[in-house]
């Protein structure tokens, strides 16, 4: 199994912590004046969705996962799965929607992700960096409005909502950043 350093640990590894398989979901390095640097990590379980903190010394060893990638295409959710479909062997894979968390406000019908599989399971999912969505709601923007420097909550055909500029208007598609949740650009 491969290893890595606790001061390197980066979001988005699946590391083993106390035997359970772990999805690191931020991180914070400190490098105090006196004493060793440590990684302060947020940790989710891919099992059972539970979110945990722990501190890593710098140099302390932590097991990486082996973690598989396949190419699958988004079906649909509801209250408790994501259901994506193999396109080219029609097998179907859901996954709690507890271990997508917000992700799935960012899937649309046949969109195509990489879902990843431990031990042939699947835990979690790369989603595109960017992704096209339909806006739903748009407020008109208000005349003399320099509060909000130009930006007003859009809601989006997935239930996002993002802050765009004031020119937006129902039924546009706009690019939205899938890791940062921000408005890119208007879509083509």
């Amino acid at each position: 199994m491969a290893t890595v350093n606790g001061g390197n640990l980066k979001k988005g590894m699946y590391i083993s912590f106390k035997g359970q398989p772990n999805m690191v979901t931020g991180t914070q390095f400190v490098s105090p004046g006196k004493g060793s640097a440590f990684t302060r990590a947020k940790l989710r379980n891919v099992l059972t969705g539970n979110t945990v903190e722990f501190t890593f010394k710098s140099n302390e060893s932590v097991e990486l996962l082996d973690v598989a990638t396949r190419e699958l295409t988004y079906s649909y959710h509801d209250d408790d799965v994501v259901a994506f479909m193999d396109m080219r062997t029609y097998e179907q894979f859901e996954i709690s929607r507890s271990l997508m968390g917000d992700d799935v406000l960012y899937l649309t019908p046949e969109v195509n992700v990489y879902v990843l599989f431990l031990d042939d399971r699947p835990i979690g999912v790369n989603l595109p960096p960017k992704v096209k969505l339909k806006v739903t709601e748009a407020p008109d923007a208000i005349k003399g409005d320099r509060v909000t420097a130009g930006k007003k909550p859009v809601v989006m055909e997935t239930g996002l909502t993002v802050q765009a500029p004031i020119f937006i208007k129902t039924g546009e598609t706009l690019l939205i950043d899938t890791t940062s949740g921000e408005y890119v650009s208007r879509a083509n």
